[in-house]
């Protein structure tokens, strides 16, 4: 008798212990290297929005103004920004980014600080203002807004002296003050040079570096706009990509050694990449005009890209841990182009088609190992990025396989880490079970927010996803799986 109640006993207690660890909370992994803010989580899932180059430049058929030009140009007949805001919605972008004011000085606003604006335009009988009208026409069409202030003015006559840059900073209170919520300062990296000048007609240039006491003026912008994200080549919260072809590398990581790099001072090379080792979160946007040109030019309007090509695009940017800012060149009526929006809205069809059944949700995922409860496999279906799979601290590889249950074709794979923890897997591969074997069918280095791979087409009734190396514990919070016609 007591032989038995010795057993009860410890199959009681045993049994209270596994309760007991199936219900203990597991505390998350720890952050490591720089982690997103908030304000750059939310600019990580916007993903694709549009680029506005729409100026003086559009009404004198160039593209870098040197600021000599007289406002009466600015005439636009048929000016719409709903129209703008509206295209960029049916699109599927989240956003609009207008070049408020370009390297010429032309201001789009009414401002109180030069004569250089549309206050003495034509246009609107000089009392317009194209920063409160498509102002108005993103928030009725729930789009988020933000502004481009070249930092480099060929038309002011104190530029590069140190009175412009109380001029630069009063511009960048009226843009961030009487317009609601700006989600992202545009500064481009282009300083100095030959300009107008107020009459000079001369070459002045200026130390990148110091010239514009950065760190003061972005702390001045996000006074203003806390919630805003800034860009520049170096960011300080977002970074160029280091082209204008769209192109992401394949390797990028998020994080940067932000102070290697000023607006007009950068590598190019290491931009496209980032640092394993940055300091900074500052992720990647990839600035392409969808013509050759910036601004709009009737000799441009046959060659718009391809969709073929814009997929590319797609792909080598949000498919690569960068947000996509396609440009489009507004003509000299105000509107977006007919061949402009055509080409939009093909792209906007093929990436529907695509993504339009997930081949992963619903099925089932089993893990290598897992960190314990609230941590398992099953997190990266439930199509939550909040939630995700991950491993115990010491193990920094793993993998993921996704049963399908029956055959099934393929040739698109999503990947997402949990990247409030921070950016973590160095390198991973693919493979599908092949008549009862597994056979690689990709091999990459980076995640990060996203990561899209146009696979082989492929048929197969189980996919497994390896991490081969990380620089912590892998944290994967979304896996999505498609098949789709070759565009």
């Amino acid at each position: 008798m007591f032989k038995r109640r010795s057993t009860y006993l410890q199959q009681f207690l045993w049994l209270t212990f596994l309760f007991l660890a199936c219900t203990k909370e597991v505390p998350p992994p720890a952050p490591v290297g720089p982690i997103p803010s908030s304000q750059q989580v939310d600019w990580h899932e916007l993903e694709y929005y549009a680029f506005v180059h729409f100026n003086m430049n559009t009404f004198t058929d160039i593209e870098w103004g040197l600021g000599g030009k007289s406002p009466e140009l600015f005439n636009p007949t048929e000016l719409d920004t709903r129209q703008w805001a509206r295209v960029a919605k049916e699109a599927g972008m989240k956003a609009i980014i207008l070049t408020a004011k370009h390297h010429d000085g032309f201001s789009l606003w009414p401002s109180e600080f030069t004569e250089h604006s549309v206050k003495n335009s034509p246009w609107r009988e000089g009392k317009g203002d194209v920063i409160k009208e498509l102002a108005a026409a993103c928030k009725e069409y729930g789009l988020k807004l933000g502004l481009y202030l070249s930092p480099w003015d060929r038309n002011h006559a104190d530029y590069g002296k140190p009175k412009y840059i109380t001029y630069y900073r009063n511009q960048l209170k009226e843009l961030l003050t009487n317009y609601g919520d700006v989600f992202e300062l545009w500064v481009d990296g282009a300083n100095g040079g030959d300009g107008y000048y107020g009459g000079a007609n001369e070459v002045r240039n200026v130390d990148r570096t110091t010239y514009y006491d950065w760190d003061s003026t972005f702390a001045l912008a996000k006074s203003l706009q806390p919630r805003m994200v800034t860009f520049s080549d170096g960011g300080p919260e977002v970074r160029w990509v280091g082209n204008e072809r769209g192109f992401a590398n394949a390797t990028n990581w998020a994080p940067l050694r932000r102070d290697e790099f000023a607006p007009g001072v950068a590598d190019s090379k290491q931009l496209g990449t980032g640092h394993i080792d940055g300091t900074h979160w500052v992720p990647a946007e990839c600035d392409v005009s969808i013509r050759p040109g910036w601004y709009y030019h009737k000799s441009q309007d046959d060659e718009v890209k391809s969709l073929e090509h814009l997929l590319d695009i797609y792909y080598k940017s949000v498919g690569r841990n960068a947000n996509l800012l396609l440009n489009l060149s507004v003509d000299r009526r105000g509107l977006a182009h007919e061949n402009d929006v055509t080409a939009l809205m093909e792209l906007r069809e093929a990436l529907d088609d695509t993504f339009a059944n997930n081949l992963a949700k619903g099925k089932t995922v089993k893990a290598s190992a897992d960190r314990g409860k609230g941590y398992d496999a099953q997190n990266v279906l439930d199509g939550d990025i909040s939630t995700y799979w991950a491993t115990d601290d010491e193990v920094l590889n793993g993998s993921l396989e996704v049963d399908f249950w029956e055959e099934t074709s393929l040739n698109r794979l999503v990947l997402q880490e949990y990247i409030s923890l921070g950016q973590r897997v160095k390198s991973f591969k693919v493979e599908a079970m092949v008549e009862g074997n597994y056979e690689v069918i990709a091999n990459e280095t980076t995640i990060g927010y996203k990561r899209i791979l146009r696979l082989p087409d492929t048929k197969t009734n189980k996919l497994r996803l390896t991490i081969l190396d990380s620089k912590a514990c892998p944290t994967i919070s979304n896996i999505e799986v498609y098949n789709t016609e070759e565009f």
